[in-house]
């Protein structure tokens, strides 16, 4: 199993310019449902704005998984440590359980 601490291998999120563009549009989605709260818009404008938010940070989740899965997983796999391969499964197995509860 690496010796290196979990965070130090996590340095290789391929889109990262693309995650931070979407989410600071998400961001500013945020900012947006907070504003028509406060003005008191329509119920089912804002269910929907915050549906299209939910949806937003839903792909943000995918991507990354997919990336921990080809990159991580894959690696663990390659390299023929066993042990590291089942760990990273595990984290994504856990990753995916957590999205489909959200």
């Amino acid at each position: 199993m690496s010796t290196e601490p979990p965070e130090a291998s996590h340095r290789h999120i391929q889109s990262k310019g693309a995650y931070l563009a979407r989410l600071r549009r998400i961001e500013g989605q945020a900012r947006g449902l907070q504003r028509m709260v406060d003005e008191e818009k329509y119920c089912i404008d804002i269910l929907t704005q915050i549906s299209a938010m939910t949806k937003a940070l839903q792909a943000v989740a995918l991507g990354l998984l997919e990336e921990h899965i080809s990159h991580c997983v894959v690696n663990a796999a390659a390299a023929g440590d066993r042990v590291e391969a089942d760990v990273k499964i595990a984290e994504a197995s856990n990753a995916i359980a957590r999205l489909v509860r959200s």
